[in-house]
């Protein structure tokens, strides 16, 4: 670890306190503004279109500009969307919400590249850990996001606007935080070589697409969960205070492995990893349906978390060996764009399953992505036993 890669982890577990925050008070926000119960995590969804238009554009400055650059761009646009949020909020004004959300995605495209920008600060022998570790910085997040939504939200005479208005400082934070890394030069395409393969033959590559695969419904089974659980607990007779230290420990779940994940990748292999994160997954389904006390919410949402730790690294990890560095802003895009897309579905299903079929529904539909992401691992399993 040097001082860029400490810098970058800091704004890691930043980019996750906005995202917790998001995901802590989007939804109840939006169920006391929405015109129908069942669009109440639109605003929620509204954040993962934003992120998955904004994508390619993402992608285009990170090509033109570099990394420092388009970071500060994505950090810029939390600022003022934060911002935007907190006036929809307190004009009570739904569907501007909406707006200031998917306007917030251009952010999260940008945050989705920070694991990617960690393997080109280290060493190649150190990137695994690299990766594992500025995730890592995500416990920031876990301390300060739910924390801050419990805290904060009654800050203002209207609840929530004062969350949103905090959340325009953390970016500002985070902006201090970036000018300070230093990262590498961005590898031009040589003369001739047009940017390296196309994208549809990056994608074609096996481990490429389980990797993008892993990486989208792993994003997808989590997002599905975790957008529901304050809906759900409300359900339940369950207080925000609740939600907090659920979500608490959700996040810590996921990015407190990132200490280890790297180790444990380079000692037992980067596919026995992602296996036991969808074990760990189907163990969070098996405690979900058991109960709705709030130890059972603890228990479940912990367990995802680790699981999706342990199968998000993994699938960054196995990205990294399939494109070369003149390549790298489209094959980064391309799976960033399979994440988002399935976030946005899961994000809406999230918000119409549990208002209209209720929590044990929810987390029975969740086995179809672990099963399809078993498949996956199975097969490039298979295919690498053959060679």
């Amino acid at each position: 670890m040097n001082r860029n890669l400490w810098l970058l982890a800091l704004c890691q577990g930043l980019f996750l306190t906005n995202n917790v925050t998001f995901i802590a008070i989007n939804g109840l926000v939006g169920l006391s503004l929405a015109p129908l119960g069942w669009m109440a995590t639109l605003p929620v969804m509204g954040y993962v279109v934003g992120g998955a238009l904004s994508t390619p554009l993402v992608a285009k400055t990170q090509a033109r500009f570099g990394r420092r650059v388009s970071f500060q761009l994505g950090l810029a646009v939390a600022l003022v969307s934060a911002g935007l949020a907190a006036l929809a909020v307190a004009d009570k004004n739904f569907w501007l919400l909406v707006v200031a959300t998917m306007v917030a995605g251009y952010y999260s495209a940008n945050g989705q590249l920070y694991r990617f920008a960690a393997a080109e600060l280290a060493l190649p022998s150190f990137r695994e850990k690299a990766v594992s570790l500025v995730l890592a910085g995500g416990l920031i997040g876990a301390v300060i996001g739910p924390n801050l939504a419990a805290r904060s939200r009654s800050l203002m005479d209207i609840p929530f606007v004062g969350a949103y208005l905090v959340l325009a400082g953390v970016a500002l934070l985070a902006m201090v935080l970036m000018a300070f890394i230093e990262f590498p030069v961005s590898v031009l395409p040589q003369p001739g070589s047009h940017g390296g393969r196309s994208l549809g033959a990056i994608i074609l590559q096996p481990v490429f697409m389980v990797a993008c695969i892993s990486a989208a419904l792993g994003y997808g089974v989590m997002n599905l969960l975790m957008a529901a659980t304050p809906l759900a607990m409300q359900q339940c007779g369950l207080g925000f205070d609740d939600v907090a230290v659920v979500l608490e420990w959700h996040v810590i779940g996921m990015f407190a492995p990132g200490f280890f994940t790297g180790n444990l990748i380079k000692r037992f292999g980067t596919l026995t990893v992602m296996a036991l994160g969808l074990v760990l997954s189907l163990a969070c389904i098996a405690v979900a349906l058991m109960g709705v006390e709030l130890h059972q919410f603890v228990l479940a949402l912990f367990l995802l978390g680790v699981g999706w730790n342990f199968l998000f690294t993994g699938s960054t990890t196995l990205a990294l060996g399939t494109y070369r560095p003149e390549e790298k802003d489209k094959a980064q895009a391309a799976i960033n764009f399979s994440v988002f897309a399935v976030m946005a579905i899961t994000s809406f299903a999230s918000g119409a399953l549990v208002t209209t079929q209720g929590w044990n529904l929810l987390n029975l539909g969740s086995l179809v992505p672990v099963a399809l992401t078993a498949l996956s691992l199975v097969w490039l399993a298979a295919l690498r036993r053959k060679t």
